[in-house]
């Protein structure tokens, strides 16, 4: 029985996903102009969940604490530093998150 809920399980989560995945094809497809308010959204929505998501990260950060912040500081610092030179968020990402836990699990 177990066996048969995991697999429906999936199979809705899968069928979610694919409908989600077609829903703008499908709403904005054959030849239409996509609407200006769905452009102007693509065009700032992703720096504004970067934004949300630089929040989320650092709103526990104690700077009274025993390294003041400065883990954060510095893997943000690489961050910023390697997107600008190189424009590889990927990269920018994996090695920021790296240095932040080399700094977190061996320095500090």
């Amino acid at each position: 029985m177990a066996e048969l809920h995991s697999v429906l399980l999936v199979a809705v989560i899968a069928g979610v996903t694919a409908v989600l995945r077609f829903l703008p094809f499908a709403a904005f497809g054959g030849g239409r102009p996509t609407p200006r308010i769905i452009l102007y959204l693509a065009r700032v929505l992703p720096c504004a969940i970067m934004g949300m998501l630089v929040i989320y990260c650092l709103r526990n950060v104690d700077l009274w604490g025993a390294s003041h912040g400065l883990p954060e500081l510095l893997a943000g610092a690489v961050v910023v530093g390697l997107h600008l030179w190189k424009h590889n968020t990927l990269l920018s990402i994996a090695a920021g998150t790296a240095l932040y836990m080399v700094l977190v699990q061996v320095v500090f």
